[in-house]
């Protein structure tokens, strides 16, 4: 376990979760009772077993927003961030925005752009009723004014958007690094063969939901960029590309949709 996380989860035992590093070395000197002293390795524990540190203390900023996280949800990653970013600078300059996010897990994405974008109309889509349990209770507390649908993927969802984005399951069902993630949903984290079933749905399905010259935005894996931007292609869209993430990792890819509402994407 890094010491980073024994960190926050000593801080969360004393009831400090948000004093930082430099509140425990001010306190250095101070004793646990025995009751946070049991709390604390106990939560050592969970850690050690790869439980993941927003499930132990039951929250994670994403974004610069406070989330409430259990495991009914991912725990939201920084890389994701840069989706949001994306996003962001779509529809800048577009008054009253439309956004739809697929897969909303805790709200992370949705909450993050409707918190920049007040004039948004944002919508946030699960297949799970425990992940929209979790987002709706998360934009109650931050008076974040979100829809919530549950759907599979846009199969439910009525209207056209200025931008679609999504954080899909796309690992593949047999990758070595699963075990690792046992703690979290499995629904939420592959896709099947090849990790991106998913993902050729949300293409499949996007068109009738995008207005003209809107985009799609989807996260994907360390080694996926290649493989998303061609089927963006193959499905139409264009001015294909991919974003790198906080390493440097290609990390999304979108495309949008023709310009011109006579010409539609197949």
């Amino acid at each position: 376990m890094e010491r980073i996380d024994a960190q926050m989860l000593l801080l969360h035992v004393l009831g400090q979760p948000d004093a930082g590093r430099a509140w425990l070395l001010t306190h250095d000197s101070d004793s646990l009772t025995p009751a946070q002293q049991a709390q604390f390795e106990a939560l050592c524990a969970q850690r050690q077993d790869g439980v993941p540190v927003a499930y132990l203390t039951g929250c994670k900023e994403f974004f610069g927003l406070p989330l409430h996280i259990d495991a009914r949800v991912l725990d939201p990653r920084p890389d994701t961030e840069t989706l949001v970013e994306w996003a962001l600078d779509v529809i800048e300059n577009i008054v009253s925005p439309t956004v739809i996010d697929l897969g909303t897990g805790s709200g992370a994405i949705a909450l993050a752009l409707q918190s920049q974008r007040k004039d948004a109309t944002v919508t946030a889509v699960d297949f799970s009723q425990d992940a929209l349990d979790v987002a709706s209770a998360n934009a109650q507390r931050l008076r974040l004014r979100v829809q919530f649908v549950q759907s599979s993927w846009l199969k439910k969802v009525q209207g056209t958007f200025d931008v679609i984005v999504s954080n899909p399951p796309y690992i593949r069902e047999d990758d070595a690094h699963m075990p690792a993630l046992r703690h979290e949903p499995r629904q939420a984290l592959t896709s099947g063969a090849d990790g991106l079933d998913d993902i050729r749905t949300i293409i499949a399905q996007a068109p009738q939901h995008l207005k003209a010259g809107a985009w799609l935005l989807m996260e994907h894996g360390w080694d996926q960029a290649g493989a998303v931007q061609q089927l963006l292609r193959q499905a139409g869209f264009t001015q294909v590309h991919s974003r790198q993430d906080l390493s440097g990792i290609e990390r999304c890819t979108g495309g949008q949709t023709p310009l011109s509402a006579g010409v539609a994407i197949q």
